[in-house]
């Protein structure tokens, strides 16, 4: 069995294409959480692809075991 190495998905819709502030922060949505960064950019994929028409959503791939362990 591989190393768990935690990653999230989050997105929702940004106030300016230039930043990386949300509009509104509790429309935030929680994609999920995984164990493997190729699991993590599967369903970032995913759903990036269903919101293309919106130009103002993003979705992101936080590191999430770097926070927990930044001594690693």
């Amino acid at each position: 069995m591989s190393e768990q190495l935690l990653h999230i998905v989050i997105g929702g819709e940004l106030s300016d294409l230039t930043k990386t502030q949300f509009k509104d922060l509790k429309a935030v949505e929680f994609v999920g959480a995984y164990g493997s960064y190729e699991e993590a950019v599967k369903a970032w994929r995913a759903k990036a692809q269903s919101t293309v028409d919106n130009a103002l959503m993003r979705y992101f791939v936080i590191h999430a075991h770097k926070m927990l362990n930044p001594d690693a």
